[in-house]
């Protein structure tokens, strides 16, 4: 065995390549960046919104440029299957499903875009002035939650229909009615975590005003988890409409929707597959994509996740 032999260069001191009396300052990044970056890397993630930003402009565009009406009736064409003219084929009213799915998908995001301005408007400030204020007031409304609560939704929407007709708008009330819920208890639960922070504790020692410590304080300081609960809402509302669609209490005919597009191909699934297939197709796109979007996001705003 060799004698091992030291060399003169074998070992240098760290001054003599960098000044190590000199501290190196790390960059800082905001916390909307360092989200992004991380939103980024998940690439499950950022196809889903790839998808979705698709699917939203042909839903926007489609029927806008098709040379066929969505309710336009011509039982001369139905039931053609899909060729050059008809992407989709037609159905058995012999109505273009191209342009049909596309209005359908409209109705649905528009669905989508209803259970975020429900959620925001209602279940954010619902769950903010419940948290905030404690003792009586937030008993009260917790009692008035739970009642409502306690209500299935498919009650509440017969309800409804006993008194207004099946359209949009009377879904979109069904939602307004329970679909904030989940979105309050979230935000409560934030709020009761967070009020008794020094900087609050700071904010109302120098008299800042209730309703200001709210929406100026704690708010910002919950934004994430409340942006990770409406986009997860997302999904379960395109649920909702299209199961109410199908069932037969969403809209009435000639409308679209993704769920009345299904109940109309499930009539006639095992000798026109294609009616119903793709309408499926899409909304089961639809789903995944905004659920993991959602999870996506979760991992993006979690400031746990940072370090994994």
């Amino acid at each position: 065995m060799e004698d091992n032999k030291f060399l003169p260069n074998d070992f240098e001191f760290v001054g003599d390549k960098r000044d190590i009396t000199i501290d190196e300052v790390i960059p800082t990044t905001s916390a909307w960046k360092d989200a992004v970056k991380r939103f980024c890397r998940n690439k499950g993630a950022v196809v889903a919104v790839i998808l979705i930003l698709i699917i939203t402009l042909f839903a926007i565009l489609a029927p806008m440029f098709s040379s066929w009406d969505y309710a336009e009736i011509n039982t001369s064409l139905k039931n053609i299957a899909p060729n050059g003219e008809h992407l989709f084929g037609t159905d058995s009213y012999g109505r273009d499903l191209w342009t049909r799915l596309w209005f359908g998908t409209r109705i649905s995001l528009f669905v989508a875009v209803a259970a975020i301005i429900i959620d925001v408007v209602i279940g954010v400030t619902y769950g903010l002035i419940s948290g905030y204020f404690g003792g009586k007031v937030d008993s009260i409304m917790q009692r008035i939650q739970e009642i409502i609560n306690s209500i299935p939704t498919l009650v509440v929407l017969i309800i409804l229909l006993m008194f207004m007709k099946p359209s949009l708008g009377t879904i979109i009330i069904a939602l307004a009615f329970t679909e904030w819920i989940g979105m309050s208890r979230i935000t409560r639960a934030q709020v009761l975590k967070v009020k008794e922070e020094e900087y609050v504790l700071a904010s109302r020692t120098l008299g800042a005003k209730d309703f200001f410590i709210i929406f100026k304080e704690i708010l910002p300081n919950i934004y994430s988890q409340m942006i990770i609960m409406v986009m997860m809402s997302i999904p379960n509302a395109i649920f909702y409409e299209a199961y109410l669609s199908f069932i037969g209490l969403g809209l009435p005919i000639p409308e679209a929707s993704l769920g009345t597009l299904i109940n109309d191909g499930y009539k006639s699934f095992l000798v026109y597959p294609y009616i119903m297939l793709i309408p499926v197709a899409i909304f089961s796109l639809l789903m995944l994509c905004f659920n993991l979007f959602g999870d996506g996001l979760r991992d993006a705003l979690d400031p746990t996740m940072k370090e994994r």
